[in-house]
């Protein structure tokens, strides 16, 4: 017994060690619809494999920041789910408050999403309705592709390798006698298949660009896009999910000139490996107020050019409302007239300077919300006495990652974006904590790390986040996450102070990363544990990440 003893107090205080080391051992439970009863079982079914494998805590993002939304049956099978994690004794971590991605608070005020300004738009009002009137001839020269010589296409800057990768195409078309089509792209070092114009635009104003687009096993998916760019700038980041063989069908994006008076339109793949695309039509006009934005940071202008006389919504004009304003889609559509009242000091014939703002969507599906609003507070706090009452929460993420806008509309413009976003999260946090004072909150990574996304005009973003790990609470837990490991950003918060929950995997075909994320954790003694994090719902590596993990 004497000399089994030793081993004994080794073995309990290497098991304590382990636990003191990964004491939070979470999988990431995203990309569901919790309302449809197969989602449920699914969700129930990763629950269950997550506590076979050891872990002991799931962080649930499914629209928990918008209950009041929600009908009968999502608190139904919400109840499910924790009733479910309860029985498996694992802990259930909400997922809340995005602002980068919006849709939460959206969901509440449409008008709430950050705005870029359009300036000084001229307008000419006839019969009591001023219309919106173009000052530039813009253009998309030969969008038709009906004007060639041999394989390159006229008034084009360029587009890749004529005769090699992109052809003159008189068989398939959308209209005319001629479109462009892309195939062989491994012949381009790196897989581009691409076609560009340079064109003149006039600043602070917004612009519709389409084009019609065909494909025949186009891979990989998700390889086409419009790009828009400004000096070096990215305009517009948009993506389509366009599939790999689709009939024609016309692509619509809008973009805002911001600053600059020339721009680069290109449209095609980067990165394309197999198959072929065609295009035909691309155009690209100025257009009136789309999609208005109605927020006290966003204010409507219209004034007389002569006299710079500003005229009152409500008594020279009628509110100025975008009937049809959606954040995602339906951009290929009229926009409003300004109407003006009976009694107005607006006169026929007058020529008006029209401001506003109007929002962005970035990439398929990514709106982002202004920060400075108060409003979006009120809303935090609705929906966090809702979640304090629906689930009891003890731990919560905050949604604070890739913030793609901000400081570009009234309400935050000129003002220090990084310490908008310590505010912003310090007042999450305060909420939060109003309902469970003992509350411990995570938060991704990335909007607070300077080797990450903590950076100077991130996106569409007008200011710089450097800096914003200072202003927010010590006690935050940050999930640094990625595929490939971050050994400077986990050096960089345990020399801040913070503690870290390694959030990794990323949908890889194998664990690699996993195990270097785990050998490098072995640096710093700030580490609370790790997050199985897919964003593709794979679940079937969770006893490779904990054999490498906790049974290591």
């Amino acid at each position: 017994m004497k000399k089994t003893l030793p081993f004994l107090v080794f073995f309990f205080v290497s098991i304590i060690l382990l636990c003191d080391n990964f004491k939070d051992r979470f999988v990431w439970v995203f990309g569901f619809n919790i309302e449809k009863n197969e989602d449920l079982e699914e969700v129930k079914r990763i629950l269950n494999d997550a506590k076979k494998n050891d872990f002991n805590g799931v962080i649930l993002s499914a629209g928990l920041d918008s209950l009041c939304k929600k009908d009968e049956r999502y608190f139904r099978n919400l109840k499910e789910i924790r009733e479910c994690c309860e029985k498996l004794n694992l802990e259930l971590i909400p997922a809340v408050f995005s602002i980068g991605y919006g849709g939460g608070v959206l969901s509440h005020n449409k008008y709430l999403a950050e705005g870029l300004p359009v300036k000084d738009a001229l307008f000419v009002v006839k019969n009591g309705e001023a219309i919106f009137i173009s000052e530039l001839n813009v253009q998309i020269l030969n969008g038709s592709f009906e004007e060639f010589n041999g394989n390159r296409f006229k008034y084009f800057n360029f587009h890749d390798q004529p005769g090699e990768v992109s052809f003159v195409e008189q068989n398939i078309k959308k209209s005319g006698n001629t479109s462009i089509r892309f195939e062989n792209f491994t012949a381009n070092p790196y897989g581009h298949g691409r076609i560009m114009q340079e064109i003149s635009v006039k600043p602070y104003r917004c612009y519709r660009m389409s084009i019609w687009v065909k494909t025949e096993n186009l891979q990989p998916q998700g390889c086409f896009r419009l790009l828009v760019l400004g000096d070096k700038k990215d305009l517009a980041p948009r993506s389509f999910n366009l599939p790999p063989t689709t009939d024609w069908r016309k692509l619509t994006m809008i973009f805002n000139s911001q600053n600059f008076e020339k721009v680069r339109v290109y449209a095609g793949v980067w990165g394309g490996k197999t198959g072929k695309f065609y295009l035909d039509d691309w155009m690209i006009e100025e257009i009136g107020p789309i999609n208005v934005l109605r927020r006290p940071g966003t204010p409507i202008t219209v004034r007389n050019e002569g006299s710079g006389e500003i005229y009152k919504e409500g008594e020279d004009y009628e509110p100025l409302i975008d009937k049809n304003f959606n954040l995602w889609t339906n951009f290929d559509r009229p926009f409003p007239k300004i109407k003006i009242t009976q009694n107005s000091r607006i006169k026929n014939g007058q020529r008006l300077r029209v401001s506003w703002y109007h929002p962005m969507l970035i990439y398929d599906s990514q709106v982002t919300v202004c920060m400075a609003e108060p409003e979006i507070y009120e809303i935090f706090d609705h929906e966090a006495k809702l979640l304090w009452e629906t689930l009891n929460y003890k731990k919560v993420l905050l949604n604070m990652d890739e913030i793609r806008m901000g400081g570009t509309c009234e309400a935050c413009l000129g003002k220090d974006m990084a310490e908008l976003l310590g505010e912003c999260v310090k007042k999450e946090v305060e909420i939060l904590r109003k309902y469970n004072p003992k509350a411990e909150i995570y938060i991704w990574s990335d909007m607070f790390d300077p080797n990450h996304n903590a950076k100077k005009d991130y996106y569409l973003v007008k200011g710089d986040f450097t800096g914003s790990w200072n202003y927010i609470p010590k006690d935050i837990i940050i999930a640094v996450w990625g595929g490939r490991p971050r050994e400077k950003s986990l050096e960089f918060f345990y020399n801040q102070g913070f503690k870290v929950l390694i959030a990794c995997y990323y949908d890889a075909d194998n664990m690699n990363d996993v195990k270097l994320w785990y050998e490098i954790s072995k640096k710093f003694n700030n580490i609370v544990g790790f997050m199985y994090t897919t964003w593709q719902r794979k679940y079937g590596f969770l006893n490779v990440f904990k054999d490498i993990l906790w049974n290591n």
